[in-house]
């Protein structure tokens, strides 16, 4: 008896104070603070092209649309059924003129990719990665989370392809942890420069949890450290900082130009 192919059970679910609505896998990695922190940290102007690499349904890439009117936007991610579900959230939310979807890997230089004309084509490219080691992190048994946290070959080959995606001098925007910092910045020592570190912290007193991190395709500009984010008051409740980005959709000041 010919069996039908398994659906992804999935929830619809606004973000950026309802301004979209994702569908998104009801089970596994789930669009969470990480995305919106990471489009309002990336600077963008309308005319210019920017790339979200493993975008999953399209959260980041689709909240940097929402911010910059003009501004086309291809998300591509490896999974293709993410990738499905993006294209769908593309088209709900009214932005199918400018931002499309592709089902790529973009660690590899594929026919796709060189078809649509992405390599050195962006103005920008934003990237939330896996950052947990699985060598010294507990894996998830759900195998799109792992895929979505988890990467044993590090941030390096991340980087490479956000430089073979990019233009000259144009940026990277990325959002990594905070004791992963070093790390970071010795991988971004290879190509990369200008590079403008905000750290995220979740309370007054605590140590930052994540850094949103700038860099410049070929600058050799310093370092550059922004005052923290900080996320909650001593009580838990939002900043109002937090808040104009998470809910209202700000951008924070690494998306100056």
């Amino acid at each position: 008896m010919r069996r039908e192919p398994l659906r992804l059970e999935t929830t619809e679910d606004p973000v950026l104070g309802g301004r979209l609505v994702l569908r998104q896998p009801r089970r596994g990695h789930r669009v969470g603070h990480d995305a919106i922190l990471l489009a309002a940290a990336t600077p963008a102007k309308a005319g210019e092209h920017a790339i979200d690499i493993g975008s999953g349904v399209g959260a980041a890439g689709l909240a940097l649309a929402a911010r910059v009117p003009g501004l086309a936007v291809t998300l591509v991610e490896i999974d293709p059924a993410l990738a499905a579900l993006a294209e769908e959230n593309v088209r709900r939310n009214g932005f199918a003129d400018r931002v499309h979807a592709l089902a790529d890997d973009v660690m590899a230089s594929t026919r796709a990719l060189a078809a649509a004309g992405l390599p050195g084509a962006a103005d920008r490219v934003l990237m939330n990665p896996p950052f947990n080691d699985p060598a010294t992190s507990n894996a998830s048994p759900d195998a799109a989370r792992r895929l979505a946290h988890l990467s044993a070959a590090g941030i390096g080959p991340w980087l490479r392809s956000a430089g073979r995606l990019l233009r000259a001098r144009g940026t990277l925007t990325l959002i990594w942890r905070a004791d992963g910092l070093a790390d970071l910045l010795a991988a971004l020592a290879r190509g990369f420069g200008a590079v403008t570190v905000q750290p995220v912290h979740p309370r007054p007193g605590e140590a930052a949890i994540r850094v949103l991190v700038r860099a410049t395709k070929g600058s050799r500009a310093p370092l550059a450290l922004l005052p923290g984010l900080l996320l909650a008051d001593a009580d838990g409740r939002p900043t109002d900082e937090a808040e104009a980005v998470l809910r209202h959709g700000a951008a924070l000041p690494l998306a100056a130009l």
